[in-house]
């Protein structure tokens, strides 16, 4: 079983990352920290808070990050996740008493505490993760890997060259890209291929069941947010794919490639710069997910809230 912390900004493919984090047998979650990116801060917790309470998972810690990027100001996606970060379907008011700790410090002590061989899933910007290891480079050994949702090697949503989470705190993704530590790459190339389409959605609000009969109309909500923006055929479940991989790696194939972060560009701010032909001769720093199974993926997701709605029976 992995031990994993999930830092995210929740956000529909959160909240779906979340539930399949906490169904999995595969999966020990420890805890879930949350950061701005989706919507403010104090939304995306609020948020994290209302997913554990309609999954009643009060036993999971969750704690409070950062409500903006390192040196720049805040982007959020209403446009994509409406104004409360989750419209499209009543939630339940919070009912999960948070920890009162900075996320960044239950990041710390969290790892200092294990004996090691813990993943981290960001699946927002990066600024919590940055910041823990700043502040405490000693984590680093603890850490088995982080697998994070964000950025692209041919594909982008925010601008021409940037995936929306590296673009939100690209100095914050630059320092976890030359942390050191062992990097998965789940970004948009195969993300907006995961794609749980309208006939998908239909089919989960079939089920019927606590948990579903709330996921389904969500990510209506999300898929025809995408629908209109990007002409998807349904909600891209990019969060969602990254804890996807854990639960079963053949969900991806990977490349292992040198990735930089652009800091400085003027029209490339947040690009994840991968060198796909060993141009730099650098030393590759990331697996960089570039191929999906759909099929196994679209598996995991309808097994995963089924098993959360049949928990909830009474």
């Amino acid at each position: 079983m992995k031990k994993i912390l999930m830092d995210c900004d929740p956000g529909h493919d959160d909240m779906v990352a979340i539930m399949l984090a906490a169904a999995s047998d595969e999966i020990d979650l420890l805890g879930i920290t949350t950061v701005a990116g989706n919507q403010i801060g104090e939304k995306t917790f609020r948020n994290a808070l209302r997913i554990l309470t309609l999954i009643n998972r009060k036993d999971i810690p969750v704690a409070r990050g950062f409500d903006g990027p390192l040196v720049r100001k805040l982007v959020v996606a209403p446009e994509i996740h409406g104004v409360s970060g989750l419209d499209g379907a009543d939630l339940p008011e919070p009912a999960v008493k948070p920890l009162k700790v900075h996320a960044v410090d239950f990041i710390i002590e969290t790892l200092r505490k294990s004996s090691g061989g813990i993943y981290l899933v960001p699946t927002g910007p990066l600024t919590n993760v940055a910041v823990a290891l700043l502040k405490a480079p000693d984590i680093k050994e603890k850490i088995e890997r982080i697998v994070l949702m964000g950025g692209a090697v041919f594909d982008s949503n925010t601008t021409p060259a940037a995936e929306f989470n590296i673009y939100v705190d690209p100095e914050a993704a630059k320092i976890v890209f030359e942390s050191g530590v062992p990097i998965t790459m789940v970004g948009l190339d195969v993300t907006d291929k995961a794609i749980f389409n309208f006939d998908d959605i239909e089919k989960l609000r079939q089920f019927n069941g606590k948990v579903s009969r709330v996921v389904a109309p969500l990510l209506k909500f999300f898929g025809n947010a995408n629908k209109e923006i990007y002409g998807f055929n349904g909600a891209p479940l990019h969060d969602a794919l990254a804890v996807s991989v854990l639960i079963n790696p053949d969900v991806v194939k990977t490349r292992f490639l040198h990735v930089d972060i652009e800091t400085k560009g003027e029209f490339t701010r947040g690009e994840t710069v991968a060198d796909v032909y060993g141009i730099t001769g650098k030393a590759p720093n990331a697996d960089v997910a570039l191929e999906l199974n759909l099929p196994l993926f679209n598996e995991i997701v309808f097994s995963h809230i089924k098993k959360l709605d049949e928990s909830l029976e009474i």
